[in-house]
């Protein structure tokens, strides 16, 4: 059976606390602290009976495995958030896990009304390591499906959003539009802080961290060509024949990105490889290192396995269990929550996505408290590239996330 650490205890002892006053217990804790067996001891110290665990359809074998592990006293069910049109309402608590997904705005996803319904006066533990990865406005709809909510005088996004947030405007593709990613934390905060309990990995004790490096690499002259003639041109041809389109500005910026991956997908839906430099390097780069690779498009996923034949592992238990040369590849989006990837070397991000979540979410995939060796991260970007100005955009939301966790 397994322990709980001491801090998991106490975290959980306080959850209890805060359902009993609030109906609403927030456990911000840093990924790879533990968020699920503390929020089950949180379960069971409240005297929960039947409790509702909304989770990510890949997590879902490990949280029963971490609930039978601990032998909790209470019935647990277990349901992917794609699914909540199916369940019923009749649980005395509910676990929403990695909450931030519901923090869409200014329109609610229709998960979001599907939990408001199942969650109507019940109480809740939310669970995130990244509360407001892109804008504090995520909090507002997380929220919003509670009875209990601290924001029930407002009946929308828009009339909260007068109170708490900053009127902007911008301008996508000469378009004006409303902005509503700004909030005023020092309003926000006042107000939700009574329901948090934020503990980070130092606050855990954890001794190693991520570190990251971005390794620019030289821009394939074939690559350079292809930039440079969709943005002159709007569309080129390959030798095979493949026609490659950028005629609007979304469209151009979508190719550039995949160029730069390596990877192209023309105007019939073909995916092509169209350049294997990354993938080269990696192979001949970290020889004898048990690897984990994630990618942005479909088709690099697709140079990958063949520039690594044989060695490629896309369940994560069974790549914890393999030996050197090993290596792990996954689409980031699939990749970033609910999987243990900590017996790689190294992460090495192949392409970037535009969100701020899948960067906390995946470097984090490395980590544990026990792990003992330095958790490397490598960025791998052309130089000249799309991928340094997309982590530049990412790195400009960071705090978002690291406010939760500073303390005063």
């Amino acid at each position: 059976m397994v322990q709980l650490r001491d801090y998991q205890i106490a975290i959980a002892a306080q959850a209890k606390e805060l359902l009993l006053l609030y109906k609403i217990a927030y456990l911000a804790l840093e990924v790879r602290t533990g968020k699920t067996i503390t929020a089950m001891e949180a379960a069971r110290l409240y005297g929960a009976k039947k409790v509702l665990f909304v989770t990510k359809l890949k997590a879902i074998s490990s949280i029963k495995k971490d609930f039978e592990s601990i032998g909790q006293p209470f019935e647990l069910y277990l349901i992917n958030y794609d699914m909540l049109h199916k369940c019923e309402s009749d649980f005395d608590l509910i676990i929403l896990d990695e909450s931030h997904c519901i923090g869409q705005y200014p329109i609610p996803a229709k998960r979001t009304d599907e939990l408001k319904r199942i969650c109507n006066d019940k109480p809740i533990i939310y669970l995130s390591g990244t509360p407001t990865p892109e804008s504090y406005a995520q909090m507002f709809h997380q929220f919003y499906v509670s009875s209990f909510s601290p924001f029930l005088e407002y009946k929308n996004f828009y009339a909260w959003h007068k109170n708490y947030g900053i009127p902007k405007k911008k301008y996508i593709y000469n378009r004006e539009i409303a902005d509503y990613s700004n909030v005023r934390y020092d309003l926000l905060k006042p107000i939700i802080e009574k329901y948090m309990i934020s503990f980070s990995q130092v606050d855990a004790g954890f001794t190693e961290f991520v570190e990251e490096e971005i390794i620019n690499l030289p821009m394939p002259s074939k690559v350079k060509w292809a930039i440079d003639t969709l943005k002159r041109d709007k569309v080129f041809t390959t030798k095979a024949g493949n026609v490659i389109l950028g005629d609007t500005a979304v469209k151009e910026m979508q190719k550039v990105h995949q160029i730069c991956g390596g990877t192209l997908k023309d105007e019939d839906g073909n995916r092509f490889i169209f350049n294997d430099t990354k993938a080269n390097y990696i192979r001949d780069n970290f020889k004898g290192k048990k690897i984990a690779i994630f990618y942005k498009f479909v088709a690099e996923g697709m140079q990958l396995q063949v520039t690594f034949a044989g060695r490629i592992f896309t369940d994560p238990m069974e790549f914890n269990k393999a030996g050197n040369n090993a290596v792990f590849i996954s689409q980031i989006q699939s990749g970033r929550e609910g999987i243990n990837i900590s017996s790689a070397d190294c992460l090495i991000m192949y392409n970037i996505d535009f969100s701020a979540l899948s960067y906390w979410q995946s470097r984090a995939r490395l980590q544990t408290k026990d792990r003992k060796e330095k958790a490397m991260v490598y960025w791998l970007f052309f130089e000249g590239g799309i991928e340094q100005k997309i982590y530049n955009v990412v790195q400009g939301k960071k705090d978002y996330t690291l406010n939760h966790y500073r303390r005063e």
